[in-house]
């Protein structure tokens, strides 16, 4: 892999961000790669935009935030507006296609600017409540940071107890996992 991958995910507060971002982190962990994870919160417990910045590679990671993301995911339109800095010549963009009204938020200098279904894809053939990890599925196909037995390994650590409740759940976060890795996997693009 060589270089951190930079990823920057934003959302609404309670959209899951924070907990996709730890579980990527816990992936990378078992794969024996470097990874740092930073939140940033907005004011408002839900509601507030709510942005993770995390960085995954094979040696030491220099320094904790970046000016340039590699991958970016805006799951709201203040998240777009909010993450749009980060984005470069080399960036993608990953944006929810349901956000309506913010064509001329997206950003200009992005290598790619890519609308992805992900929340119509959880509300049609999975479930709502798993949106998040169809959203890591999507990080984890453009990036290719982890491999997908590692972020199972890292969704059942953090959602064991969720499993333990409701056991269909195991298999439901799964299938998110894999749906989105096909929806970039489609795209035909990655880092």
């Amino acid at each position: 892999m060589g270089r951190a991958v930079k990823i920057a995910m934003a959302g609404e507060g309670g959209q899951g961000v924070q907990t996709i971002a730890q579980i990527l982190t816990d992936a990378a962990d078992f794969e024996g790669k470097e990874a740092l994870y930073i939140p940033n919160f907005g004011v408002e417990q839900r509601g507030g935009v709510t942005i993770a910045f995390v960085q995954i590679g094979d040696e030491k990671i220099g320094a904790p935030k970046f000016k340039t993301a590699d991958i970016v995911i805006a799951l709201s339109g203040r998240a777009v507006r909010r993450t749009r800095m980060y984005a470069g010549p080399q960036t993608l963009f990953f944006y929810d296609s349901g956000i309506e009204g913010i064509e001329h938020d997206l950003p200009t200098n992005a290598r790619q600017v890519l609308p992805i279904p992900a929340l119509e894809t959880a509300n049609k053939t999975l479930n709502p409540r798993v949106f998040n990890i169809l959203i890591l599925g999507a990080v984890i196909g453009a990036s290719r940071v982890v491999t997908i037995d590692k972020a199972q390994q890292a969704i059942e650590k953090r959602l064991a107890y969720k499993f333990e409740q409701n056991p269909e759940l195991r298999e439901l976060n799964f299938k998110a996992l894999q749906a989105g890795i096909d929806l970039v996997a489609g795209m035909g693009v990655a880092i």
